[in-house]
């Protein structure tokens, strides 16, 4: 037997072909275009054609692929360039969004076509987002018309659902801001959101994506004022949208001042500076006294960490309290304050279950230090007491009440003895 090792044979010749399944398909929107194209121009003005066409196309074209080439068709026409510009090397047509009326009932049609289109196709709702953050930034390459249905049409998308406010970023881009488009198109597209829902459920979409506080960054740095937010808008027939901003502006400003305030707790300053600038922010920022006493009370229980056992707390608070109680005499010298502080009170022993049974213990200690008068405390007790732990708190606040009605009877007695 030979010492050499046998060689093994080597395959030759025919080669392979890879399974259809591993072949990556090249990216051509150009053969799906032409099938939307030439669908749209068969359908023509017919809207429920259009959604109709669109809805049994689904089946045959790949919309998951293609999502930006078919949102780009049904806006503008055809795909869009960079920049916003139609390429001319591909077929186009006439309906859509871009070229139909500019009227709200055109555009309310529109937004049926791209609400049916995405219900039965769920997996384009995100493309569609995308799609339409794209043609934000793209602004600037549309026609004045084309802007403003484009506007139209998203403020009702948005009323609708069909969009998420987070969209609205785009219109953030510098260079849309620095030449007025964005404020421009944000006055469009609120009127007509403001059309189809009210400001409150605008508000609620705004807040939900963050968006609440940044209504302001829509112009340049050097015009990013409230004062010119509100003239813009109140201009443009938008006051609620204006009043809205200046709310949330205040809100925003007030958040600061209660950090400062705790900021200032935590690093020991006196009381005697703390209520100077408190008394000279009110004046400066006109912030009410009830504003006021609503925030040095948030500020004077967050600035503690607070026991955790029901029999320790209390004593802890009136401790912590009896050493901030002249910073809140200084913001309760009106009545209504003061009925302010107590419902503040009342809410922030009910949300911290270990300060339901102190209710009592604190309303005494601030009635003692002068902070709290026995009108304020009648009125709260008989019938300015909130619903939350009404039970509890009234309850707690029985047998003091009923001396506070002694002690005022028994002082009236003796007004009358001496006249």
């Amino acid at each position: 037997m030979s010492n050499q090792r046998q060689q093994k044979p080597t395959l030759t010749g025919q080669r392979f072909k890879p399974r259809k399944r591993d072949e990556k398909e090249r990216f051509d929107p150009s053969q799906f275009q032409e099938s939307i194209v030439q669908g749209l121009d068969q359908s023509g003005s017919d809207l429920e054609a259009v959604a109709k066409f669109l809805d049994a196309s689904g089946a045959k074209l790949d919309y998951r692929r293609y999502a930006e080439t078919l949102f780009d068709i049904l806006v503008a026409g055809g795909m869009l360039a960079p920049g916003g510009t139609l390429s001319e090397d591909m077929t186009c047509t006439d309906f859509c969004v871009f070229k139909a009326q500019e009227d709200m009932e055109t555009m309310q049609a529109y937004a049926q076509v791209f609400n049916k289109l995405i219900r039965r196709y769920k997996y384009l709702e995100k493309g569609f987002e995308e799609e339409i953050k794209k043609l934000l930034l793209f602004l600037k390459g549309f026609t004045e018309a084309e802007r403003n249905k484009l506007a139209m049409l998203t403020g009702i998308l948005l009323a609708n659902g069909n969009l998420s406010a987070s969209i609205l970023s785009s219109l953030f881009n510098e260079n849309l801001v620095k030449e007025g488009v964005s404020a421009c198109f944000a006055v469009k597209l609120f009127k007509s959101w403001l059309s189809e829902k009210d400001i409150n459920s605008v508000a609620g979409s705004l807040r939900k994506v963050g968006m609440d506080n940044r209504l302001l960054e829509l112009f340049p740095a050097n015009k990013r004022s409230s004062e010119h937010f509100t003239k813009y808008f109140d201009d443009a027939g938008l006051k609620e949208l204006s009043d809205f901003a200046k709310n949330q502006q205040s809100i925003g400003a007030r958040k600061e001042l209660q950090k400062e305030i705790e900021d200032q707790m935590s690093r020991g300053d006196s009381l005697k500076d703390i209520i100077a600038y408190t008394r000279e922010e009110m004046k400066k920022s006109n912030i009410s006294e009830q504003t006021m006493v609503g925030l040095i009370w948030s500020s004077v229980m967050s600035s503690v960490e607070w026991n955790k056992k029901e029999e320790l707390v209390a004593e802890q608070a009136i401790k912590h309290l009896k050493q901030y109680s002249p910073l809140l005499k200084a913001v309760t010298s009106q009545g209504y304050s003061e009925l302010t502080l107590l419902l503040k009170i009342q809410e922030y022993c009910y949300d911290n279950i270990h300060f339901m049974k102190a209710f009592q213990k604190i309303v005494v200690l601030l009635y003692k230090a002068d902070v709290l008068s026995e009108e304020a405390i009648l009125k709260w007790y008989s019938d300015a007491h909130l619903p939350k732990g009404k039970s509890v708190f009234v309850d707690q606040m029985k047998t003091f009440v009923e001396w506070l009605k002694n002690a005022e009877e028994e002082s009236e007695s003796e007004e009358e003895e001496t006249d």
